[in-house]
């Protein structure tokens, strides 16, 4: 049972630096490009989608004594998140973002401070644990932070809710084992199923996967738990447990891409997700699709805007929609 709370999020803040240039650098070249800086790192990205998305939002993160945690904590007040920060002798986390004409982008991440954060302090804010719907973790914090955080999460009857981004992190079997849901795109899918499932399959391909063999892979990947593959351009693919339908009336479907004008796509991830875990905390009655499809919305929009924590939208889900009267 949903508790009739809000959202956690237990990640990683960075100070993103922006260069925006004609196409992606190649090895050994140098490129003319436009700069910018702001704020950013997955587990904030979400933080942001999932309050300005209307629901009440704790950030448990780890921070260094500089500029970087000023920003985050002076962003978490003006947009109402709760911040739990754990403070560190590192400084606070960096990463280093090109995105180009189309609106594609490589990104490298300097860890600091997010490398700190503890299990003891995420057991330590037990109490905003004890009241949250949906918790929602990344993997550009410790292993053992992350997994504290969703053990805090079933304890408290709370939806356990991984993403796991990005690829390149190890996820070990018994993280995976604490998950309601996991939201991979289609590299994170590939990489999972390759070290869980030992099968080899090409992200590029799974989009093109047809239904039945997506929803195989997933069930192998997590039997009990609930997956939501981010297509990119192709949308979402959902697949439940036959035992656990999460109010939809079938175990896997699709969702289509919405249209939109895109200009930047750094932090549409981080949309979905923090989407997602909105409206699953403030209509938990509804059907899983339902937040899918808000989700799906919410992401496309995120993506009119440049930059990724500042370019989450304020847009709400719809409420249930009344009984009608007899």
């Amino acid at each position: 049972m949903t508790n009739a709370g809000g959202v956690v999020v237990v990640g990683s803040f960075n100070v993103d630096h922006v260069w925006r240039c004609p196409q992606l650098p190649a090895a050994g070249a140098t490129l003319a490009g436009e700069y910018t800086c702001g704020p950013g790192g997955k587990g904030f990205n979400q933080a942001m989608a999932a309050v300005r998305a209307g629901a009440s939002t704790t950030f448990v993160c780890a921070l260094g004594s500089d500029v970087g945690a000023g920003l985050v904590r002076s962003l978490a007040q003006a947009n109402d998140i709760k911040l739990r920060a754990h403070a560190s002798e590192a400084p606070t986390g960096t990463a280093g973002i090109f995105v180009d004409a189309q609106g594609r982008n490589s990104i490298v991440i300097g860890a600091g401070a997010n490398a700190a954060l503890s299990t003891g302090f995420v057991n330590a804010q037990a109490d905003v644990f004890a009241t949250a719907s949906v918790v929602l973790a990344q993997l550009e914090s410790p292993l053992s932070a992350i997994e504290a955080g969703l053990n805090a999460a079933r304890a408290a009857g709370a939806v356990a809710m991984l993403n796991p981004a990005p690829a390149n992190a190890t996820v070990p079997s018994a993280l995976l084992a604490l998950c309601d849901v996991i939201s991979p795109n289609e590299t994170e899918f590939a990489a999972l199923l390759a070290t869980h499932c030992g099968e080899q399959v090409d992200g590029n391909a799974i989009a093109g996967c047809d239904d039945d063999r997506l929803h195989s892979l997933a069930r192998r990947l997590l039997p009990g738990g609930s997956v939501i593959i981010t297509l990119g351009a192709c949308g979402l693919f959902v697949s439940h447990p036959a035992h656990a339908l999460r109010g939809d009336d079938g175990a896997s479907y699709r969702i289509a891409a919405e249209a939109a004008n895109v200009v930047d796509t750094t932090g549409a991830g981080d949309a979905c997700n923090g989407a997602f875990a909105a409206s699953l905390a403030l209509r938990p009655q509804r059907p899983f699709r339902d937040h899918a499809i808000f989700a799906n919305h919410y992401a496309a929009r995120a993506t009119e805007q440049p930059g990724a924590a500042l370019a989450m939208p304020h847009c709400h889900p719809s409420p249930p929609t009344p009984a009608a009267s007899s």
